[in-house]
């Protein structure tokens, strides 16, 4: 065989499995989680623990009414600050963040984990800034 057979399988094997690898992780983040509308988000949010999953400048930049404060790189310290008998909303910019940090619940034994579709990029309701 000469080198760029050789080459070309393993650079498909490697495609093969980050493919294989990615495809796990869209699964495992949807099975940890329901994806709500900004919509149903909002009909029920009062009613449930609201986490903001940003890092503080950004939260104190802008975040949705409401919400806590508990970044992803804190989030393994201070999840247990979350209640485990109550509904927990998340949301990051866009939806990253919330989907590593609902499966990390998720493993932790919290069931009703919700992430907002979009994130805080899509949000049109009610916001508060820090000055």
């Amino acid at each position: 065989m000469n080198a760029n057979v050789i080459l070309n399988i393993v650079l498909l094997i490697i495609i093969i499995v980050w493919g294989g690898y990615e495809l796990f992780q869209y699964f495992n983040r949807k099975r940890a989680s329901v994806e709500l509308t900004a919509a149903e988000f909002k009909k029920e949010m009062r009613r449930v623990q609201l986490i903001d999953v940003r890092e503080k400048n950004d939260f104190d930049a802008g975040h949705i009414l409401g919400a806590r404060n508990i970044p992803y790189s804190l989030f393994k310290t201070r999840m247990v600050e979350i209640r485990k008998d109550q509904p927990v909303y998340l949301y990051d910019y866009n939806k990253t963040l919330s989907s590593r940090a609902a499966v990390r619940l998720h493993k932790a034994g919290y069931t009703e984990l919700y992430r907002l579709k979009g994130g805080y990029r899509d949000w049109t309701g009610k916001i508060k800034k820090h000055k």
